[in-house]
Protein backbone atom coordinates (compact mmCIF):
# COMPACT_ATOMS: atom_id res chain seq x y z
CA UNK A 1 0.00 0.00 0.00
CA UNK A 2 1.32 3.45 -0.95
CA UNK A 3 2.54 5.52 1.97
CA UNK A 4 0.16 8.34 2.79
CA UNK A 5 1.81 11.75 2.52
CA UNK A 6 0.71 13.53 5.67
CA UNK A 7 2.42 16.75 4.59
CA UNK A 8 -0.29 17.25 2.01
CA UNK A 9 -2.94 16.49 4.61
CA UNK A 10 -1.37 19.18 6.75
CA UNK A 11 -1.57 21.68 3.92
CA UNK A 12 -5.18 20.78 3.13
CA UNK A 13 -6.07 21.50 6.71
CA UNK A 14 -4.17 24.76 6.68
CA UNK A 15 -7.17 26.78 7.84
CA UNK A 16 -6.51 25.25 11.26
CA UNK A 17 -2.85 26.26 11.21
CA UNK A 18 -3.18 28.79 13.99
CA UNK A 19 -5.73 26.94 16.13
CA UNK A 20 -4.61 26.61 19.71
CA UNK A 21 -5.87 23.03 20.08
CA UNK A 22 -4.40 20.93 17.28
CA UNK A 23 -6.07 17.57 17.04
CA UNK A 24 -3.82 16.15 14.34
CA UNK A 25 -0.61 16.53 16.30
CA UNK A 26 -0.22 12.77 16.31
CA UNK A 27 0.37 12.43 12.59
CA UNK A 28 2.16 15.61 11.60
CA UNK A 29 5.45 13.85 11.00
CA UNK A 30 4.37 10.45 9.77
CA UNK A 31 5.15 11.28 6.15
CA UNK A 32 8.83 10.65 6.81
CA UNK A 33 9.78 7.04 6.37
CA UNK A 34 13.55 7.00 6.42
CA UNK A 35 15.97 9.56 7.79
CA UNK A 36 19.71 9.53 7.22
CA UNK A 37 22.63 11.76 7.94
CA UNK A 38 25.10 12.27 5.14
CA UNK A 39 28.82 12.71 4.51
CA UNK A 40 30.30 15.40 2.30
CA UNK A 41 32.16 14.32 -0.83
CA UNK A 42 30.01 11.51 -2.24
CA UNK A 43 27.02 9.31 -1.59
CA UNK A 44 26.42 5.57 -1.57
CA UNK A 45 23.03 4.24 -0.51
CA UNK A 46 22.46 0.50 -0.65
CA UNK A 47 18.95 -0.88 -0.66
CA UNK A 48 18.08 -4.56 -0.33
CA UNK A 49 14.50 -5.65 -0.98
CA UNK A 50 13.71 -9.03 -2.51
CA UNK A 51 11.11 -9.45 -5.20
CA UNK A 52 12.33 -6.77 -7.63
CA UNK A 53 15.31 -8.53 -9.18
CA UNK A 54 16.60 -6.86 -12.39
CA UNK A 55 14.10 -4.02 -12.05
CA UNK A 56 14.79 -0.34 -11.52
CA UNK A 57 14.61 1.54 -8.24
CA UNK A 58 14.35 5.32 -8.49
CA UNK A 59 15.77 7.83 -6.05
CA UNK A 60 13.67 10.97 -6.35
CA UNK A 61 13.24 14.20 -4.45
CA UNK A 62 10.61 16.82 -3.77
CA UNK A 63 10.85 20.27 -5.36
CA UNK A 64 8.01 22.76 -5.61
CA UNK A 65 4.90 20.69 -6.38
CA UNK A 66 6.64 17.95 -8.32
CA UNK A 67 8.76 14.87 -7.77
CA UNK A 68 12.06 14.82 -9.64
CA UNK A 69 14.36 11.89 -10.45
CA UNK A 70 17.85 12.16 -8.97
CA UNK A 71 19.26 8.69 -9.64
CA UNK A 72 18.31 5.22 -10.83
CA UNK A 73 19.70 1.86 -9.75
CA UNK A 74 18.86 -1.68 -10.79
CA UNK A 75 18.21 -4.50 -8.36
CA UNK A 76 20.58 -7.40 -8.95
CA UNK A 77 19.63 -11.07 -8.68
CA UNK A 78 20.18 -10.94 -4.90
CA UNK A 79 17.84 -7.98 -4.42
CA UNK A 80 20.52 -5.29 -4.00
CA UNK A 81 20.35 -1.83 -5.60
CA UNK A 82 23.02 0.80 -5.01
CA UNK A 83 22.87 4.54 -5.61
CA UNK A 84 26.33 6.08 -5.96
CA UNK A 85 27.62 9.52 -6.84
CA UNK A 86 30.86 11.46 -6.60
CA UNK A 87 29.09 14.61 -5.37
CA UNK A 88 27.01 14.71 -2.18
CA UNK A 89 23.25 14.93 -2.42
CA UNK A 90 21.79 18.28 -1.34
CA UNK A 91 19.91 17.86 1.91
CA UNK A 92 16.19 17.31 1.72
CA UNK A 93 13.43 14.72 1.61
CA UNK A 94 14.03 12.12 -1.07
CA UNK A 95 12.11 8.95 -1.83
CA UNK A 96 12.58 5.41 -3.03
CA UNK A 97 10.16 4.68 -5.87
CA UNK A 98 9.71 0.94 -6.36
CA UNK A 99 8.67 -0.89 -9.55
CA UNK A 100 5.29 -1.76 -8.01
CA UNK A 101 4.39 1.94 -7.74
CA UNK A 102 4.93 2.23 -3.99
CA UNK A 103 7.25 4.88 -2.63
CA UNK A 104 8.83 5.61 0.73
CA UNK A 105 10.35 8.91 1.72
CA UNK A 106 13.87 9.32 3.02
CA UNK A 107 15.45 12.27 4.74
CA UNK A 108 19.03 12.86 3.59
CA UNK A 109 21.38 15.31 5.21
CA UNK A 110 25.04 14.78 6.15
CA UNK A 111 25.77 11.03 6.26
CA UNK A 112 25.16 9.55 2.85
CA UNK A 113 26.87 6.18 3.18
CA UNK A 114 24.37 3.70 4.65
CA UNK A 115 22.26 0.69 3.81
CA UNK A 116 18.58 -0.17 4.14
CA UNK A 117 17.33 -3.75 4.14
CA UNK A 118 13.64 -4.58 4.25
CA UNK A 119 10.84 -6.34 2.38
CA UNK A 120 7.96 -5.32 0.18
CA UNK A 121 5.32 -6.37 2.71
CA UNK A 122 5.96 -3.64 5.28
CA UNK A 123 9.00 -1.62 4.29
CA UNK A 124 8.96 0.64 7.33
CA UNK A 125 8.25 -1.88 10.05
CA UNK A 126 10.76 -4.41 8.82
CA UNK A 127 13.56 -2.09 7.75
CA UNK A 128 17.07 -2.61 9.13
CA UNK A 129 19.44 0.34 8.87
CA UNK A 130 23.24 0.24 8.98
CA UNK A 131 25.54 3.22 9.02
CA UNK A 132 23.09 5.94 10.05
CA UNK A 133 22.00 6.32 13.64
CA UNK A 134 19.52 9.04 12.81
CA UNK A 135 17.65 6.65 10.54
CA UNK A 136 17.09 4.27 13.44
CA UNK A 137 16.01 7.19 15.58
CA UNK A 138 13.51 8.24 13.01
CA UNK A 139 12.10 4.75 12.57
CA UNK A 140 11.50 4.56 16.30
CA UNK A 141 9.60 7.81 16.07
CA UNK A 142 7.65 6.49 13.10
CA UNK A 143 6.60 3.40 15.01
CA UNK A 144 5.66 5.52 18.01
CA UNK A 145 3.51 7.87 15.95
CA UNK A 146 1.86 5.04 14.05
CA UNK A 147 0.94 3.34 17.31
CA UNK A 148 -0.43 6.52 18.88
CA UNK A 149 -2.25 7.36 15.68
CA UNK A 150 -4.12 4.05 15.79
CA UNK A 151 -5.08 4.64 19.42
CA UNK A 152 -6.32 8.12 18.54
CA UNK A 153 -8.32 6.68 15.65
CA UNK A 154 -10.02 4.27 18.03
CA UNK A 155 -10.85 7.09 20.44
CA UNK A 156 -12.33 9.19 17.67
CA UNK A 157 -14.44 6.32 16.35
CA UNK A 158 -15.68 5.57 19.84
CA UNK A 159 -16.45 9.26 20.41
CA UNK A 160 -18.62 9.36 17.29
CA UNK A 161 -20.61 6.32 18.43
CA UNK A 162 -21.41 7.17 22.07
CA UNK A 163 -24.50 9.14 21.20
CA UNK A 164 -25.70 11.49 23.95
CA UNK A 165 -23.59 9.95 26.71
CA UNK A 166 -21.86 13.16 27.84
CA UNK A 167 -19.88 11.46 30.59
CA UNK A 168 -18.35 9.06 28.08
CA UNK A 169 -17.61 11.94 25.70
CA UNK A 170 -15.82 13.81 28.47
CA UNK A 171 -13.76 10.73 29.32
CA UNK A 172 -12.75 10.23 25.70
CA UNK A 173 -11.94 13.92 25.27
CA UNK A 174 -9.63 13.73 28.26
CA UNK A 175 -7.93 10.63 26.87
CA UNK A 176 -7.40 12.34 23.52
CA UNK A 177 -6.00 15.44 25.17
CA UNK A 178 -3.57 13.34 27.19
CA UNK A 179 -2.54 11.45 24.07
CA UNK A 180 -1.95 14.68 22.18
CA UNK A 181 0.13 15.97 25.05
CA UNK A 182 2.20 12.78 25.10
CA UNK A 183 2.96 13.15 21.40
CA UNK A 184 3.78 16.84 21.76
CA UNK A 185 6.24 16.05 24.51
CA UNK A 186 7.78 13.25 22.45
CA UNK A 187 8.27 15.55 19.46
CA UNK A 188 9.57 18.35 21.64
CA UNK A 189 12.19 16.05 23.18
CA UNK A 190 13.19 14.69 19.77
CA UNK A 191 13.59 18.21 18.44
CA UNK A 192 15.58 19.38 21.46
CA UNK A 193 17.82 16.32 21.65
CA UNK A 194 18.74 16.66 17.97
CA UNK A 195 19.31 20.39 17.83
CA UNK A 196 21.52 21.28 14.88
CA UNK A 197 20.37 18.29 12.82
CA UNK A 198 17.97 18.39 9.89
CA UNK A 199 15.47 16.19 11.70
CA UNK A 200 15.17 18.84 14.39
CA UNK A 201 14.72 21.60 11.82
CA UNK A 202 11.96 19.63 10.11
CA UNK A 203 10.08 18.92 13.31
CA UNK A 204 10.31 22.59 14.19
CA UNK A 205 9.12 23.58 10.72
CA UNK A 206 5.97 21.54 11.25
CA UNK A 207 5.20 23.19 14.57
CA UNK A 208 2.31 25.48 13.88
CA UNK A 209 2.69 29.06 15.10
CA UNK A 210 -0.03 30.04 17.53
CA UNK A 211 -1.77 33.38 17.72
CA UNK A 212 -1.54 34.90 21.20
CA UNK A 213 -4.57 36.30 22.99
CA UNK A 214 -4.88 39.99 22.17
CA UNK A 215 -6.63 42.22 24.64
CA UNK A 216 -8.84 44.65 22.73
CA UNK A 217 -10.93 46.89 25.02
CA UNK A 218 -14.65 46.17 24.79
CA UNK A 219 -15.47 49.80 23.98
CA UNK A 220 -13.09 49.88 20.98
CA UNK A 221 -14.80 51.12 17.82
CA UNK A 222 -15.20 48.22 15.36
CA UNK A 223 -13.63 45.92 17.92
CA UNK A 224 -14.03 42.76 15.82
CA UNK A 225 -12.28 44.37 12.85
CA UNK A 226 -9.48 45.68 15.06
CA UNK A 227 -8.98 42.22 16.53
CA UNK A 228 -9.04 40.60 13.08
CA UNK A 229 -6.39 42.91 11.63
CA UNK A 230 -4.27 42.60 14.76
CA UNK A 231 -4.32 38.81 14.38
CA UNK A 232 -3.60 38.99 10.66
CA UNK A 233 -0.70 41.34 11.27
CA UNK A 234 0.74 38.84 13.73
CA UNK A 235 0.36 36.02 11.19
CA UNK A 236 2.07 38.13 8.53
CA UNK A 237 5.09 38.72 10.76
CA UNK A 238 5.33 35.33 12.49
CA UNK A 239 4.17 32.78 9.91
CA UNK A 240 7.72 31.58 9.25
CA UNK A 241 8.99 31.79 12.83
CA UNK A 242 9.66 28.04 12.86
CA UNK A 243 11.30 27.85 9.44
CA UNK A 244 14.82 29.05 8.73
CA UNK A 245 14.50 30.76 5.34
CA UNK A 246 18.24 30.42 4.80
CA UNK A 247 18.02 26.61 5.07
CA UNK A 248 17.95 25.46 1.45
CA UNK A 249 17.24 21.88 2.54
CA UNK A 250 13.64 23.00 3.02
CA UNK A 251 13.36 23.44 -0.75
CA UNK A 252 13.45 19.66 -1.15
CA UNK A 253 10.54 18.93 1.16
CA UNK A 254 6.94 18.24 0.16
CA UNK A 255 5.56 21.04 2.31
CA UNK A 256 7.73 24.14 1.82
CA UNK A 257 6.29 25.27 -1.52
CA UNK A 258 2.76 24.78 -0.20
CA UNK A 259 3.68 26.87 2.84
CA UNK A 260 4.77 29.71 0.55
CA UNK A 261 1.56 29.45 -1.49
CA UNK A 262 -0.63 29.35 1.59
CA UNK A 263 1.11 32.36 3.07
CA UNK A 264 0.60 34.55 0.03
CA UNK A 265 -2.80 33.24 -1.08
CA UNK A 266 -4.53 32.66 2.24
CA UNK A 267 -2.65 33.79 5.33
CA UNK A 268 -2.20 37.40 4.25
CA UNK A 269 -4.88 40.05 3.99
CA UNK A 270 -5.09 40.52 0.23
CA UNK A 271 -4.16 44.19 0.18
CA UNK A 272 -1.42 45.04 -2.37
CA UNK A 273 0.76 47.00 0.06
CA UNK A 274 0.46 44.25 2.68
CA UNK A 275 1.42 41.56 0.17
CA UNK A 276 4.31 43.62 -1.21
CA UNK A 277 5.70 44.26 2.27
CA UNK A 278 5.38 40.57 3.16
CA UNK A 279 7.04 39.48 -0.09
CA UNK A 280 10.06 41.69 0.46
CA UNK A 281 10.27 40.68 4.14
CA UNK A 282 10.33 36.96 3.26
CA UNK A 283 12.80 37.33 0.39
CA UNK A 284 15.14 39.52 2.41
CA UNK A 285 15.36 36.83 5.10
CA UNK A 286 16.67 34.39 2.48
CA UNK A 287 19.35 36.57 0.87
CA UNK A 288 22.29 34.98 2.67
CA UNK A 289 21.49 31.65 0.98
CA UNK A 290 21.75 32.02 -2.78
CA UNK A 291 19.77 28.88 -3.62
CA UNK A 292 16.86 29.90 -1.39
CA UNK A 293 16.98 33.48 -2.71
CA UNK A 294 16.95 32.30 -6.34
CA UNK A 295 13.98 30.09 -5.53
CA UNK A 296 11.88 32.60 -3.59
CA UNK A 297 12.20 35.60 -5.90
CA UNK A 298 10.58 34.00 -9.01
CA UNK A 299 8.13 31.88 -7.01
CA UNK A 300 6.78 34.84 -5.06
CA UNK A 301 6.86 37.08 -8.13
CA UNK A 302 4.76 34.54 -10.06
CA UNK A 303 2.29 34.05 -7.21
CA UNK A 304 1.71 37.79 -7.00
CA UNK A 305 1.70 38.31 -10.77
CA UNK A 306 -0.93 35.60 -11.23
CA UNK A 307 -3.19 36.91 -8.47
CA UNK A 308 -6.78 37.68 -9.45
CA UNK A 309 -7.12 40.23 -6.67
CA UNK A 310 -7.77 43.74 -8.00
CA UNK A 311 -4.79 46.02 -7.68
CA UNK A 312 -2.26 43.30 -6.92
CA UNK A 313 -0.15 44.62 -9.78
CA UNK A 314 1.27 47.05 -7.23
CA UNK A 315 2.86 44.18 -5.34
CA UNK A 316 4.21 42.73 -8.57
CA UNK A 317 5.73 46.10 -9.49
CA UNK A 318 7.35 46.38 -6.05
CA UNK A 319 9.00 42.95 -6.39
CA UNK A 320 10.02 43.63 -9.99
CA UNK A 321 11.71 46.90 -9.11
CA UNK A 322 13.33 45.60 -5.93
CA UNK A 323 14.87 42.45 -7.39
CA UNK A 324 14.63 42.21 -11.18
CA UNK A 325 15.02 45.75 -12.47
CA UNK A 326 17.67 46.50 -9.84
CA UNK A 327 19.86 43.67 -11.15
CA UNK A 328 19.72 41.56 -7.96
CA UNK A 329 18.03 38.73 -9.85
CA UNK A 330 21.11 38.28 -11.99
CA UNK A 331 19.90 34.98 -13.40
CA UNK A 332 17.05 36.64 -15.34
CA UNK A 333 17.56 36.91 -19.11
CA UNK A 334 17.98 40.25 -20.86
CA UNK A 335 14.79 39.57 -22.84
CA UNK A 336 12.79 38.97 -19.66
CA UNK A 337 14.15 42.14 -18.04
CA UNK A 338 13.36 44.22 -21.13
CA UNK A 339 9.79 42.94 -21.28
CA UNK A 340 9.33 43.35 -17.54
CA UNK A 341 10.63 46.91 -17.58
CA UNK A 342 8.09 47.82 -20.27
CA UNK A 343 5.32 46.08 -18.35
CA UNK A 344 6.17 47.95 -15.15
CA UNK A 345 6.27 51.23 -17.05
CA UNK A 346 2.80 50.53 -18.48
CA UNK A 347 1.33 49.48 -15.16
CA UNK A 348 2.62 52.13 -12.78
CA UNK A 349 0.30 54.96 -13.93
CA UNK A 350 -2.73 52.67 -13.46
CA UNK A 351 -2.02 51.37 -9.96
CA UNK A 352 -4.67 51.87 -7.31
CA UNK A 353 -4.21 55.23 -5.62
CA UNK A 354 -2.60 56.87 -8.65
CA UNK A 355 -4.21 59.91 -10.23
CA UNK A 356 -5.65 58.85 -13.57
CA UNK A 357 -4.08 60.42 -16.62
CA UNK A 358 -6.16 63.31 -17.90
CA UNK A 359 -7.84 62.82 -21.26
CA UNK A 360 -9.26 65.49 -23.56
CA UNK A 361 -11.56 63.74 -26.03
CA UNK A 362 -14.26 64.57 -28.53
CA UNK A 363 -18.01 63.82 -28.37
CA UNK A 364 -20.15 62.75 -31.36
CA UNK A 365 -21.27 66.39 -31.68
CA UNK A 366 -17.76 67.82 -31.82
CA UNK A 367 -17.63 69.01 -28.21
CA UNK A 368 -14.54 68.37 -26.12
CA UNK A 369 -14.55 66.93 -22.60
CA UNK A 370 -11.67 66.65 -20.16
CA UNK A 371 -11.68 63.77 -17.72
CA UNK A 372 -10.32 65.87 -14.88
CA UNK A 373 -13.00 68.52 -15.36
CA UNK A 374 -15.86 66.14 -14.61
CA UNK A 375 -17.50 67.22 -11.37
CA UNK A 376 -18.66 63.98 -9.78
CA UNK A 377 -18.18 62.02 -6.57
CA UNK A 378 -17.37 58.97 -8.65
CA UNK A 379 -16.27 58.80 -12.27
CA UNK A 380 -16.37 55.52 -14.15
CA UNK A 381 -14.21 55.25 -17.25
CA UNK A 382 -15.06 52.49 -19.69
CA UNK A 383 -13.07 51.68 -22.83
CA UNK A 384 -14.96 49.66 -25.43
CA UNK A 385 -15.38 48.68 -29.08
CA UNK A 386 -18.82 48.12 -30.67
CA UNK A 387 -17.74 44.95 -32.49
CA UNK A 388 -16.47 43.33 -29.27
CA UNK A 389 -18.92 40.58 -28.31
CA UNK A 390 -18.44 41.16 -24.60
CA UNK A 391 -18.86 44.92 -25.07
CA UNK A 392 -22.21 44.42 -26.78
CA UNK A 393 -23.46 42.82 -23.56
CA UNK A 394 -21.61 44.84 -20.95
CA UNK A 395 -22.03 48.42 -22.21
CA UNK A 396 -25.87 48.35 -22.14
CA UNK A 397 -25.71 46.70 -18.69
CA UNK A 398 -23.32 49.35 -17.46
CA UNK A 399 -25.65 52.07 -18.72
CA UNK A 400 -28.94 50.62 -17.46
CA UNK A 401 -27.91 48.77 -14.30
CA UNK A 402 -25.24 51.15 -13.04
CA UNK A 403 -25.26 54.61 -14.59
CA UNK A 404 -29.02 55.22 -14.56
CA UNK A 405 -29.36 53.90 -11.02
CA UNK A 406 -26.41 55.78 -9.53
CA UNK A 407 -26.17 59.07 -11.40
CA UNK A 408 -28.40 60.80 -8.84
CA UNK A 409 -25.86 59.74 -6.20
CA UNK A 410 -23.05 61.54 -7.96
CA UNK A 411 -21.80 58.90 -10.43
CA UNK A 412 -20.78 59.89 -13.96
CA UNK A 413 -19.47 57.72 -16.80
CA UNK A 414 -16.76 58.73 -19.27
CA UNK A 415 -17.37 56.22 -22.08
CA UNK A 416 -14.42 55.98 -24.46
CA UNK A 417 -14.88 54.51 -27.93
CA UNK A 418 -11.50 52.96 -28.76
CA UNK A 419 -11.61 53.17 -32.56
CA UNK A 420 -12.02 55.97 -35.15
CA UNK A 421 -15.03 54.92 -37.26
CA UNK A 422 -17.52 57.58 -36.16
CA UNK A 423 -20.42 56.08 -38.08
CA UNK A 424 -19.98 52.71 -36.41
CA UNK A 425 -19.76 54.44 -33.02
CA UNK A 426 -22.83 56.64 -33.35
CA UNK A 427 -24.84 53.69 -34.66
CA UNK A 428 -23.92 51.73 -31.51
CA UNK A 429 -24.92 54.70 -29.32
CA UNK A 430 -28.29 54.97 -31.09
CA UNK A 431 -28.99 51.23 -31.00
CA UNK A 432 -28.41 51.10 -27.25
CA UNK A 433 -29.76 54.57 -26.36
CA UNK A 434 -26.69 55.40 -24.31
CA UNK A 435 -27.02 59.17 -24.63
CA UNK A 436 -26.93 60.58 -21.12
CA UNK A 437 -23.42 59.73 -20.07
CA UNK A 438 -20.32 61.31 -21.61
CA UNK A 439 -19.55 59.61 -24.94
CA UNK A 440 -16.10 60.47 -26.30
CA UNK A 441 -13.42 59.25 -28.69
CA UNK A 442 -10.00 60.19 -30.07
CA UNK A 443 -10.41 60.41 -33.87
CA UNK A 444 -6.70 61.07 -34.45
CA UNK A 445 -5.42 58.71 -31.70
CA UNK A 446 -3.34 61.49 -30.15
CA UNK A 447 -4.14 60.96 -26.46
CA UNK A 448 -2.33 57.61 -26.23
CA UNK A 449 -5.09 56.39 -23.91
CA UNK A 450 -4.17 52.76 -24.50
CA UNK A 451 -0.74 53.30 -22.99
CA UNK A 452 -1.97 55.52 -20.15
CA UNK A 453 -4.67 53.05 -19.11
CA UNK A 454 -3.03 49.75 -20.10
CA UNK A 455 -5.76 48.82 -22.57
CA UNK A 456 -5.01 45.45 -24.13
CA UNK A 457 -8.58 44.16 -24.43
CA UNK A 458 -12.12 45.48 -24.10
CA UNK A 459 -14.20 46.39 -22.24
CA UNK A 460 -12.01 47.82 -19.47
CA UNK A 461 -13.49 49.73 -16.53
CA UNK A 462 -11.78 52.08 -14.09
CA UNK A 463 -13.41 53.80 -11.11
CA UNK A 464 -12.10 57.18 -9.92
CA UNK A 465 -12.88 59.18 -6.80
CA UNK A 466 -13.73 62.91 -6.80
CA UNK A 467 -10.02 63.76 -7.09
CA UNK A 468 -9.67 61.39 -10.05
CA UNK A 469 -7.57 58.90 -8.12
CA UNK A 470 -8.00 55.28 -9.21
CA UNK A 471 -9.99 53.33 -6.60
CA UNK A 472 -10.90 50.32 -8.74
CA UNK A 473 -9.66 48.93 -12.03
CA UNK A 474 -10.63 46.27 -14.52
CA UNK A 475 -13.71 45.54 -12.44
CA UNK A 476 -16.68 43.62 -13.84
CA UNK A 477 -19.97 45.41 -14.45
CA UNK A 478 -21.89 43.15 -12.06
CA UNK A 479 -19.43 44.00 -9.28
CA UNK A 480 -19.98 47.73 -9.57
CA UNK A 481 -23.27 48.11 -7.61
CA UNK A 482 -21.85 46.54 -4.46
CA UNK A 483 -18.62 48.48 -4.85
CA UNK A 484 -20.45 51.78 -5.34
CA UNK A 485 -22.76 51.10 -2.41
CA UNK A 486 -19.72 50.59 -0.21
CA UNK A 487 -17.92 53.71 -1.47
CA UNK A 488 -20.96 55.97 -1.36
CA UNK A 489 -22.39 54.90 1.98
Amino acid sequence: MKQKNIFFVLIKNFNNLFMKHIFLTLILLSAFTICAQTVSGSYEIKVKVKGFEEQDLILGYHFRKALHVKDTAQFDKNGFATFKGTEPLPGGIYLFYFPNGKYYEILIDKEQHFSVESDSIDFIKNAKIKGAKEVEQFFEMQKFLDNKGKIMGNYREEFQNVGDNQQKKDELSEKMNLLNEEVREYRKKLETDNEGKFISALIKALNEPLIPEFEIPEDTHNRDSVLYFTQMSYIKNHFFDNIDLTDNRMLRTPFFHQKIEQYFNSALVQIPDTVADAAIMVIEKSKSNNEMFRYLVPVIYNLVNESKVMGMEAAMVAIAEKYYLSGLADWATEEFITDLRKRVTDLKPTLLGQTAHDLKMESPHGEFFRLHEINAKITIIVFYEPDCGHCKKEIPKLYNDVFLKYREKGVQVFAVYNLVDKEQWTKFIDENSIYDWINVYDPYQQTHFRQHFDIKSTPVIYVLDKDKKIIAKKIETEQLPDFLDFILK
